[in-house]
């Protein structure tokens, strides 16, 4: 809390316009998730996930996710939490990079009708209780037409983005996390001093072991690394400052190629390297551009030893959202993986690891889904549902049908129409 105290105020004050001037629930989060404040109908008040026995942790990483994305896109971003409702975010900016972010949602995109359709019946296997419980609260969602979303999006950017402004002009925050690096940095450093007649030599031997440490995931001892290369680096500040910035450019080349290595975004990856090539040169003090450098680089370093798997949750719901809509058209894995421009061997690793089962299990679910539909609600022929639901092959329909739900189609039709 008290890393995010310069920032708190103006961004509460940012979220609860904003919320009271549309309508819409705001919350404010430090970069760790925790939420700060809340205005309206927000994350900390939306009970859905949890009634539908989903955990708390797939909307934290789902909301750290649209953080990096809002900062990678220039400071707005929208997409979806892991139930289907949609959020919008733009981060919270200091001196030091992101302190913390703005959420706006969540909320309806859609008719509230299909939200139930597509998102909690064809998705979610839920019992009476829940789903009686989960239509309850879904009647306390705000609904924000398709075609408003980017303007509201546009205007908590320009808010945001207006307080920034402002908070940029307010000094480095001096908080316990601040005050423990100055201490380790200066002990450091007086330590390298203290060796008067034996010259300061670059520590390579450090900077392989910080490697090392992100490729072992390893992230206390990145932070202790990191912290031992910034105070040589101090120590040295009286050599020729030119070698000073390239030691640090090469530092931040080689620590986004280990991350891309790990599974970091290259995308993201790039636009942090950038990202600290426009900024380092306007940082003319070094003590300022010391701490600028660690928690820019451990910002990074964060996201990717917290939540490797965290910037594929959005890209497997958009996945998800297109086999609900296109079920019934001929669909592969190639389809979809060339939707989400990913290999379809690793699409179908993440796939099943952000939905439990497998691509063909998944389409396969929501096409019977539907054929059950069909069958007790209309006198369709059996070959007509088939063909309805993506299945040219009546008989592989007969046999995917019996294998799912214990019986056969025309079983099936019998059993729900007793009369």
């Amino acid at each position: 809390m008290n890393q995010f105290q310069s920032a708190h105020k103006p961004a509460e004050e940012c979220a609860r316009i904003f919320s009271v001037a549309t309508g819409l629930g705001c919350t404010v989060s430090d970069i760790q998730g925790t939420i700060l404040y809340e205005e309206g109908y927000g994350c900390a008040s939306c009970s859905l996930c949890q009634a539908a026995g989903l955990p708390c942790e797939n909307c934290i990483s789902t909301h750290h996710h649209g953080m990096m994305e809002a900062e990678r896109f220039g400071g707005k971003y929208i997409y979806f939490c892991p139930l289907g409702l949609t959020c919008f975010e733009s981060p919270v900016l200091e001196q030091e990079g992101i302190t913390a972010k703005i959420t706006a949602g969540p909320f309806l995109m859609v008719d509230s009708q299909d939200f139930i359709d597509c998102e909690l019946d064809s998705v979610l296997d839920l019992d009476d209780t829940a789903r009686k419980r989960l239509l309850t609260l879904l009647e306390s969602i705000p609904h924000v037409p398709p075609e408003q979303v980017q303007q509201l999006s546009a205007l908590l950017y320009m808010s945001v983005g207006f307080m920034n402004t402002l908070s940029s002009r307010h000094p480095l925050p001096d908080g316990d996390g601040s005050d423990q690096l100055q201490g380790q940095l200066y002990t450091y450093m007086e330590n390298l001093r203290q060796r008067k007649n034996v010259p300061l030599r670059y520590p390579f031997e450090k900077e392989r072991e910080l490697l090392q440490a992100i490729s072992q995931f390893d992230k206390s001892h990145v932070h202790i690394c990191l912290q031992e290369l910034l105070a040589f680096l101090s120590a040295s500040r009286s050599s020729n400052s030119d070698w000073i910035l390239q030691r640090i450019s090469e530092l931040i080349i080689m620590i986004t190629r280990t991350a891309i290595a790990c599974g970091a975004d290259e995308e993201q990856a790039l636009f942090f390297v950038q990202r600290c090539q426009n900024t380092l040169p306007t940082l003319k003090d070094f003590s300022v551009l010391r701490s600028w450098l660690f928690t820019a680089i451990t910002g990074f370093l964060d996201n990717l030893l917290a939540y490797p798997d965290a910037k594929y949750t959005n890209l497997i719901h958009q996945c998800v959202q297109y086999i609900n809509a296109n079920y019934a058209s001929p669909l592969t894995l190639d389809d979809i993986s060339r939707l989400v421009n990913l290999s379809p061997d690793y699409l179908s690793k993440i796939f099943k690891q952000g939905t439990g089962t497998t691509f063909s299990r998944y389409l396969n679910d929501v096409r019977i889904a539907r054929a059950k539909e069909l069958i007790r609600q209309s006198r369709l022929r059996l070959t007509d549902i088939s063909s309805m639901v993506g299945y040219d092959d009546q008989s592989y329909f007969t046999k995917v049908f019996t294998k799912t739900v214990g019986v056969s189609p025309s079983e099936y039709r019998k059993k729900s129409r007793p009369g």
